[in-house]
């Protein structure tokens, strides 16, 4: 394992099988095909793309709710892609996983600090009563939700809380690593400022290091270390925050940035409106999956897929025809 290095992931894939009609053959969605990236401890590694593309796939291979097809997925120098249950459930505690919609991630039926416990209770036992509550009291101020509030239910609190209570959750077990999938997408512009803020603070506190999914790049902006930009279940570049948003070289990235908004009116970015749809996930083009779409496509980029290539010197790696 490379020093400071967290999770790594190399080759990861999940194909989800479809059928259409009895005697028809199977055909697979590639959800997620051939992935690899690292993450760094204290980090943050944002997943962006469109919708569909295989970020919150690829979030639940990687904490185990859903079991890859092929590939590693190394956390903390342990190989976790073929562990037996019993091993996935030792890393239960170190890797949490913050949910999109609160809402619908918080048991109606149990009250806040019932909720905030029952991690405790299953990987923490021994504690007492008195120690469990402790702990609920300190998470939940921490994460700016009054104590007194924590006889109350899911349905009493607004969006904005409810996510609060959602990362209080995840950070009881004083976990390495989270996963947040679209933790900010359900909200407020208001209110996800004030989550993002949270997330940042909690990171610098207790040294933790996120895989942060999302589809809002002016959101990735401000939280990320890294920007992975994925394209039907592949990464099609990878680079530091700054090269992402000052030097992007993906003809996909390009487009994506061009669509976020520039608070000052005196700049202008150019901007770039792909053509056709985003292609059925169970029959990819071949080659490069975004050349039926993208603006510079070649005709070697409808026949050779393109291979993850270091560009320039910001330690930017694009898989692009034009880098190769």
């Amino acid at each position: 394992m490379v020093d400071n290095e967290l999770l790594k992931v190399k080759g990861l894939k999940k194909y989800f099988p479809i059928s259409n009609g009895w005697f028809s053959s199977k055909e697979y969605v590639k959800a997620v095909d051939e992935v690899s990236f690292s993450v760094k401890k204290g980090e943050t590694l944002s997943l962006v793309g469109e919708s569909g593309c295989g970020k919150s796939t690829l979030g639940r291979l990687i904490n185990g709710l859903i079991k890859a097809d092929a590939g590693d997925i190394v956390f903390k120098g342990d190989n976790l892609a073929e562990a037996s249950e019993t091993k996935w459930r030792s890393y239960r505690k170190p890797m949490q996983m913050i949910f999109q919609d609160p809402y619908a991630s918080l048991s109606p039926r149990m009250k806040i600090k019932e909720i905030i416990a029952e991690p405790l209770k299953i990987h923490d036992p021994s504690l007492s009563r008195e120690e469990r509550e402790a702990k609920v009291k300190s998470i939940l101020e921490i994460c700016g939700i009054d104590y007194y509030h924590s006889d109350k239910y899911p349905h009493e609190f607004s969006g904005g809380q409810r996510q609060r209570i959602g990362i209080a959750r995840a950070l009881i077990l004083q976990p390495e690593l989270i996963i947040a999938d679209e933790p900010v997408s359900a909200l407020d512009v208001s209110i996800q400022a004030q989550i993002l803020n949270l997330l940042k603070k909690l990171q610098k506190d207790y040294q933790l290091t996120y895989l942060f999914i999302s589809h809002d790049l002016s959101v990735v902006e401000h939280i990320s270390d890294h920007v992975a930009v994925m394209y039907l279940g592949n990464i099609v570049e990878i680079a530091p925050r700054e090269a992402i948003f000052e030097d992007p070289k993906h003809p996909y990235t390009k487009a994506l940035l061009s669509s976020v908004p520039i608070p000052d009116p005196k700049l202008k970015r150019e901007s770039i409106i792909l053509k056709g749809e985003i292609p059925n996930a169970a029959n990819p083009p071949k080659g490069c999956k975004f050349h039926t779409r993208c603006p510079l496509a070649m005709s070697i980029c409808s026949k050779e897929i393109p291979i993850m290539k270091t560009v320039g010197d910001k330690q930017q790696m694009v898989a692009c025809h034009l880098y190769q």
